[in-house]
Protein backbone atom coordinates (compact mmCIF):
# COMPACT_ATOMS: atom_id res chain seq x y z
CA UNK A 1 0.00 0.00 0.00
CA UNK A 2 1.39 3.47 -0.96
CA UNK A 3 0.27 6.98 0.80
CA UNK A 4 -1.02 9.29 -1.64
CA UNK A 5 -3.47 12.60 -1.52
CA UNK A 6 -6.08 14.16 -3.12
CA UNK A 7 -7.80 18.19 -3.00
CA UNK A 8 -11.04 17.61 -2.08
CA UNK A 9 -14.33 20.17 -2.45
CA UNK A 10 -11.76 22.61 -4.60
CA UNK A 11 -8.72 21.83 -1.69
CA UNK A 12 -11.00 22.81 0.77
CA UNK A 13 -9.34 19.30 2.09
CA UNK A 14 -5.73 17.82 1.45
CA UNK A 15 -6.98 14.62 2.42
CA UNK A 16 -4.06 11.23 2.66
CA UNK A 17 -4.88 8.04 1.90
CA UNK A 18 -3.52 5.04 1.45
CA UNK A 19 -3.82 3.04 -1.98
CA UNK A 20 -3.17 -0.41 -3.38
CA UNK A 21 -4.34 -3.76 -5.50
CA UNK A 22 -6.70 -3.80 -8.53
CA UNK A 23 -9.98 -4.78 -9.10
CA UNK A 24 -13.52 -3.67 -7.75
CA UNK A 25 -12.55 -0.06 -5.81
CA UNK A 26 -13.19 -0.25 -2.04
CA UNK A 27 -13.29 2.35 -0.11
CA UNK A 28 -12.23 1.62 4.21
CA UNK A 29 -12.98 3.87 6.91
CA UNK A 30 -11.27 3.66 9.71
CA UNK A 31 -12.64 3.60 13.24
CA UNK A 32 -12.33 5.96 16.37
CA UNK A 33 -8.21 5.72 17.03
CA UNK A 34 -7.10 6.34 13.31
CA UNK A 35 -6.15 4.71 9.91
CA UNK A 36 -3.22 2.26 10.83
CA UNK A 37 -1.32 0.06 7.90
CA UNK A 38 -2.97 -3.64 8.80
CA UNK A 39 -2.48 -7.16 6.83
CA UNK A 40 -6.52 -6.69 6.13
CA UNK A 41 -5.70 -3.62 3.81
CA UNK A 42 -3.05 -5.78 2.40
CA UNK A 43 -4.54 -8.35 1.48
CA UNK A 44 -8.15 -6.88 0.42
CA UNK A 45 -5.50 -5.35 -2.25
CA UNK A 46 -5.28 -8.80 -3.72
CA UNK A 47 -9.04 -8.74 -4.59
CA UNK A 48 -10.01 -4.64 -4.74
CA UNK A 49 -8.20 -1.45 -5.52
CA UNK A 50 -8.28 -0.21 -1.53
CA UNK A 51 -8.72 3.22 -0.75
CA UNK A 52 -7.96 3.99 2.59
CA UNK A 53 -8.52 7.53 3.86
CA UNK A 54 -7.65 9.63 7.13
CA UNK A 55 -10.92 11.29 8.32
CA UNK A 56 -10.71 14.61 8.38
CA UNK A 57 -9.14 15.99 11.67
CA UNK A 58 -6.96 12.67 12.27
CA UNK A 59 -3.28 12.43 11.29
CA UNK A 60 -1.85 15.51 10.56
CA UNK A 61 -4.99 17.65 9.44
CA UNK A 62 -6.14 18.89 13.03
CA UNK A 63 -7.72 22.06 11.68
CA UNK A 64 -9.94 20.43 9.10
CA UNK A 65 -12.49 19.48 12.07
CA UNK A 66 -13.33 23.19 11.58
CA UNK A 67 -14.67 22.92 8.01
CA UNK A 68 -17.15 19.84 8.97
CA UNK A 69 -20.11 20.50 11.66
CA UNK A 70 -21.67 16.94 12.39
CA UNK A 71 -22.34 13.50 11.18
CA UNK A 72 -23.89 14.76 8.16
CA UNK A 73 -21.71 17.10 6.91
CA UNK A 74 -18.76 14.27 7.41
CA UNK A 75 -21.19 11.84 5.64
CA UNK A 76 -21.71 14.36 2.54
CA UNK A 77 -18.11 15.20 2.86
CA UNK A 78 -17.19 11.26 1.97
CA UNK A 79 -19.17 11.94 -1.75
CA UNK A 80 -17.30 14.97 -2.46
CA UNK A 81 -14.01 12.31 -1.49
CA UNK A 82 -15.65 9.81 -3.79
CA UNK A 83 -15.75 12.06 -6.58
CA UNK A 84 -12.52 13.67 -6.23
CA UNK A 85 -11.19 10.26 -7.05
CA UNK A 86 -13.63 9.85 -9.55
CA UNK A 87 -14.99 7.01 -7.65
CA UNK A 88 -17.84 5.33 -9.19
CA UNK A 89 -20.05 2.87 -7.22
CA UNK A 90 -17.60 1.85 -4.94
CA UNK A 91 -17.54 -0.87 -2.05
CA UNK A 92 -17.41 1.08 1.37
CA UNK A 93 -16.67 -0.86 4.34
CA UNK A 94 -16.15 1.00 7.97
CA UNK A 95 -14.87 -0.48 10.98
CA UNK A 96 -16.70 1.43 14.42
CA UNK A 97 -17.06 5.10 14.19
CA UNK A 98 -15.57 4.19 10.56
CA UNK A 99 -18.65 2.04 10.17
CA UNK A 100 -21.21 4.81 11.72
CA UNK A 101 -19.96 6.76 9.06
CA UNK A 102 -20.18 4.29 5.85
CA UNK A 103 -23.80 3.41 6.93
CA UNK A 104 -24.60 7.25 6.69
CA UNK A 105 -23.05 8.05 3.91
CA UNK A 106 -24.61 5.36 2.00
CA UNK A 107 -28.27 6.42 3.79
CA UNK A 108 -27.70 9.98 2.02
CA UNK A 109 -26.95 8.54 -1.23
CA UNK A 110 -27.68 4.79 -1.71
CA UNK A 111 -27.23 4.71 -5.15
CA UNK A 112 -23.79 6.08 -5.04
CA UNK A 113 -22.30 2.81 -3.14
CA UNK A 114 -22.59 -0.43 -5.14
CA UNK A 115 -21.97 -2.60 -1.53
CA UNK A 116 -21.58 -2.07 2.20
CA UNK A 117 -19.77 -3.74 4.59
CA UNK A 118 -20.53 -2.97 8.56
CA UNK A 119 -17.15 -4.47 11.27
CA UNK A 120 -18.37 -3.49 14.45
CA UNK A 121 -20.49 0.02 13.40
CA UNK A 122 -21.33 2.50 15.87
CA UNK A 123 -24.58 4.62 15.19
CA UNK A 124 -27.18 3.16 17.07
CA UNK A 125 -27.97 2.65 20.57
CA UNK A 126 -29.84 0.58 23.04
CA UNK A 127 -30.31 1.17 26.96
CA UNK A 128 -30.00 -2.49 28.04
CA UNK A 129 -26.78 -2.39 26.07
CA UNK A 130 -24.75 1.05 26.65
CA UNK A 131 -21.62 1.59 24.95
CA UNK A 132 -18.82 2.00 27.20
CA UNK A 133 -17.28 5.93 26.98
CA UNK A 134 -13.61 5.45 25.29
CA UNK A 135 -13.27 9.08 26.08
CA UNK A 136 -12.73 8.09 29.67
CA UNK A 137 -11.04 4.39 29.49
CA UNK A 138 -7.68 4.14 29.51
CA UNK A 139 -5.26 2.00 27.19
CA UNK A 140 -5.00 -0.99 30.11
CA UNK A 141 -8.84 -0.84 30.54
CA UNK A 142 -9.74 -0.72 26.91
CA UNK A 143 -8.06 -4.14 26.18
CA UNK A 144 -10.92 -6.62 28.04
CA UNK A 145 -13.50 -4.87 25.81
CA UNK A 146 -12.07 -5.03 22.44
CA UNK A 147 -10.12 -8.46 22.76
CA UNK A 148 -11.41 -11.78 22.62
CA UNK A 149 -8.16 -13.02 24.21
CA UNK A 150 -6.55 -9.53 26.19
CA UNK A 151 -3.06 -11.72 26.90
CA UNK A 152 -2.62 -12.50 23.34
CA UNK A 153 0.43 -11.49 21.79
CA UNK A 154 -1.48 -9.30 19.30
CA UNK A 155 -3.26 -7.49 22.02
CA UNK A 156 -0.12 -7.10 24.35
CA UNK A 157 1.62 -5.12 21.14
CA UNK A 158 -0.88 -2.46 21.66
CA UNK A 159 0.50 -2.07 25.41
CA UNK A 160 4.16 -2.07 24.95
CA UNK A 161 5.68 1.35 25.21
CA UNK A 162 7.98 2.47 21.96
CA UNK A 163 11.47 2.33 22.68
CA UNK A 164 12.25 6.06 22.42
CA UNK A 165 10.14 8.83 24.54
CA UNK A 166 9.79 10.73 21.15
CA UNK A 167 7.76 7.98 19.85
CA UNK A 168 5.95 7.70 22.60
CA UNK A 169 5.10 11.11 22.69
CA UNK A 170 4.11 11.46 19.65
CA UNK A 171 1.93 8.42 19.89
CA UNK A 172 0.19 9.66 22.98
CA UNK A 173 -0.62 12.97 21.47
CA UNK A 174 -1.96 10.90 18.16
CA UNK A 175 -4.52 9.00 20.43
CA UNK A 176 -5.73 12.17 22.25
CA UNK A 177 -5.92 14.04 18.89
CA UNK A 178 -8.23 11.01 17.61
CA UNK A 179 -10.04 10.47 20.67
CA UNK A 180 -10.83 14.79 20.10
CA UNK A 181 -12.23 14.49 16.66
CA UNK A 182 -14.33 11.10 17.16
CA UNK A 183 -15.96 13.23 20.01
CA UNK A 184 -16.56 16.20 17.53
CA UNK A 185 -18.97 13.83 15.99
CA UNK A 186 -20.44 11.25 18.88
CA UNK A 187 -20.09 12.49 22.14
CA UNK A 188 -21.91 11.74 24.57
CA UNK A 189 -23.14 8.74 23.04
CA UNK A 190 -23.09 7.09 19.43
CA UNK A 191 -26.26 7.95 18.36
CA UNK A 192 -26.73 10.55 16.14
CA UNK A 193 -29.73 10.06 14.13
CA UNK A 194 -28.76 6.91 11.91
CA UNK A 195 -32.41 5.26 13.37
CA UNK A 196 -33.93 7.61 11.56
CA UNK A 197 -32.29 7.11 8.04
CA UNK A 198 -30.64 3.89 7.85
CA UNK A 199 -34.13 2.28 5.94
CA UNK A 200 -32.72 4.62 3.44
CA UNK A 201 -29.64 2.16 2.64
CA UNK A 202 -31.28 0.60 -0.16
CA UNK A 203 -27.94 -1.66 -1.49
CA UNK A 204 -26.11 -5.34 -0.25
CA UNK A 205 -24.62 -4.99 3.32
CA UNK A 206 -22.89 -7.30 5.13
CA UNK A 207 -22.77 -6.93 8.76
CA UNK A 208 -19.70 -8.60 10.94
CA UNK A 209 -19.26 -9.01 14.56
CA UNK A 210 -17.09 -10.59 17.25
CA UNK A 211 -19.19 -12.49 19.51
CA UNK A 212 -17.52 -11.51 22.12
CA UNK A 213 -17.32 -7.36 21.66
CA UNK A 214 -17.48 -5.57 25.08
CA UNK A 215 -17.48 -2.21 23.40
CA UNK A 216 -20.10 -2.44 21.07
CA UNK A 217 -22.07 -5.74 22.02
CA UNK A 218 -23.15 -7.71 19.21
CA UNK A 219 -26.85 -7.93 20.07
CA UNK A 220 -26.24 -4.55 18.09
CA UNK A 221 -25.78 -6.53 14.94
CA UNK A 222 -29.41 -7.65 15.01
CA UNK A 223 -30.64 -4.04 15.23
CA UNK A 224 -28.44 -3.14 12.42
CA UNK A 225 -29.63 -6.29 10.24
CA UNK A 226 -33.23 -5.75 11.07
CA UNK A 227 -33.34 -1.98 9.77
CA UNK A 228 -31.14 -2.43 6.63
CA UNK A 229 -33.78 -4.11 4.09
CA UNK A 230 -31.86 -7.24 3.01
CA UNK A 231 -28.58 -7.01 4.85
CA UNK A 232 -27.12 -10.18 6.02
CA UNK A 233 -25.16 -10.89 9.56
CA UNK A 234 -21.89 -12.87 10.01
CA UNK A 235 -21.47 -13.48 14.20
CA UNK A 236 -17.36 -14.44 14.11
CA UNK A 237 -16.56 -16.52 17.30
CA UNK A 238 -13.35 -16.54 19.59
CA UNK A 239 -13.28 -12.56 18.30
CA UNK A 240 -14.05 -9.09 19.69
CA UNK A 241 -13.97 -5.52 18.50
CA UNK A 242 -10.51 -5.79 17.05
CA UNK A 243 -11.89 -8.86 14.68
CA UNK A 244 -10.01 -7.75 11.49
CA UNK A 245 -7.01 -8.74 13.59
CA UNK A 246 -8.14 -11.98 16.03
CA UNK A 247 -9.90 -13.37 13.23
CA UNK A 248 -8.33 -11.94 9.79
CA UNK A 249 -8.21 -14.91 7.68
CA UNK A 250 -12.57 -15.55 8.10
CA UNK A 251 -12.95 -11.31 8.25
CA UNK A 252 -11.13 -11.47 4.79
CA UNK A 253 -12.95 -14.55 3.18
CA UNK A 254 -16.31 -13.22 4.24
CA UNK A 255 -16.13 -10.00 2.65
CA UNK A 256 -14.40 -11.73 -0.79
CA UNK A 257 -17.36 -13.63 -0.76
CA UNK A 258 -19.60 -11.38 -0.38
CA UNK A 259 -18.08 -8.52 -2.74
CA UNK A 260 -16.27 -10.11 -5.69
Amino acid sequence: METKSVSVRDGAFTTKYLTGGNGPPLVFLHGAYGLQQMPLLDRLAQHFTVYAPWHPGWGDTPDDLDKLDDVIDLAIYYQDFFDALGLEHPIVAGHCFGGMIAAETTALCSRCISRLILIAPLGLWRDDAEIPDIFTIGPAALMPLIWNDPQSPLAQAMLTPPDSQEELGRRMLERQQSLAATGKFIWPIPDKGLKKRIHRIQVPTLILWGASDKLVPAVYAEQFQSRIPGSQTVIIPDASHMLMLEAEDRVLGEIVRFAV
